[in-house]
């Protein structure tokens, strides 16, 4: 028999390069992007008995109790403005970079048995998250609203600025630095699992050395230095600047954040790129 040539409708190859993001395969693959942000954003709380609303339930849970302990107990200061409202604008935007980075950074250990039969640019796995964590960012931003209008109709002391259209911006940092960290350690984390264990502690702790629980203002200036190297500190201020006209919206910050972003989203990319093509020799 002689052999007949065959039209392959598709050649898989590897990467050519570390920066090779493999774009156009991820636009062919969208479908299986809408079908993991389904499965993240539905499977979460498929078996509870409260189902999506939790969404609402966390942030607000969260918004109260720090203002009893912060607020009412500790007597922190929040610029005139309502606890629950100051509290509720630091931890929506926390929230959203604390889930990306932490669901991101367990791409390649929790989706290894994937990965090793199905072939799919493995960059849509931490878009995916990205993308659902975006909707529940979305979900607990409407009750954030909801809130900050009835304080306006309360005759509450927020001003809402032009800085809102800031809004789109700060939002992509926050998933720019979520998705960067997240696949550094992602791929760290295939050689050191230990890290794991580290991650949500060090997110955790990272957020009391935020502005989300205390108005950077407020801060001692030999304090303030260092809060302020936190990436996030300059894009929780800017967010809650832009609602509510607290505090100050410092560019310097913001210009730090955007570039540490930059840098770290490039990072987690050449990493990731060089982990994903050998990463199954050692899960």
């Amino acid at each position: 028999m002689k052999e007949q040539d065959e039209d392959w409708t598709m050649v898989i190859k590897p990467s050519s390069g570390l920066f090779d993001l493999q774009l156009k395969e991820v636009w062919r693959y969208r479908d299986l992007l809408q079908m993991f942000v389904r499965r993240d954003f539905v499977a979460v709380y498929k078996q509870t008995i409260l189902g999506p609303i939790w969404f609402f339930l966390q942030p607000l849970f969260t918004t109260i109790t720090f203002t009893i302990v912060f607020g009412k107990i500790a007597g922190m200061s929040t610029n005139g403005v309502p606890p629950l409202l100051f509290y509720m604008a630091g931890i929506v935007g926390w929230n959203y970079f604390a889930e990306c980075l932490n669901t991101t950074s367990t791409t390649f250990i929790q989706n290894a048995n994937i990965f090793g039969k199905v072939y799919f640019p493995r960059l849509i796995m931490p878009l995916s998250i990205i993308v659902s964590n975006l909707l529940k960012f979305g979900v607990q931003l409407i009750l954030f609203l909801v809130l900050l209008g009835y304080y306006i109709i309360r005759g509450a002391d927020v001003q809402p600025n032009i800085y809102l259209l800031l809004v789109p911006f700060l939002v992509l940092l926050m998933a720019g630095l979520g998705l960067g960290f997240g696949m550094l350690i992602s791929a760290m984390t295939t050689k050191y699992r230990d890290l794991k264990f580290l991650v949500g502690f060090g997110v955790q702790l990272a957020m009391y050395a935020s502005p989300v629980i205390y108005p950077l203002s407020t801060l001692p200036e030999k304090y303030k230095i260092y809060i302020a190297a936190n990436p996030m500190s300059g894009i929780i201020e800017a967010f809650r600047f832009a609602f509510l006209g607290s505090g100050t919206l410092n560019w310097n910050y913001l210009i730090y954040s955007t570039l540490f972003t930059l840098v770290i989203f490039i990072l987690g990319v050449i990493t990731f790129n060089k982990v994903e093509k050998s990463f199954m020799d050692t899960v």
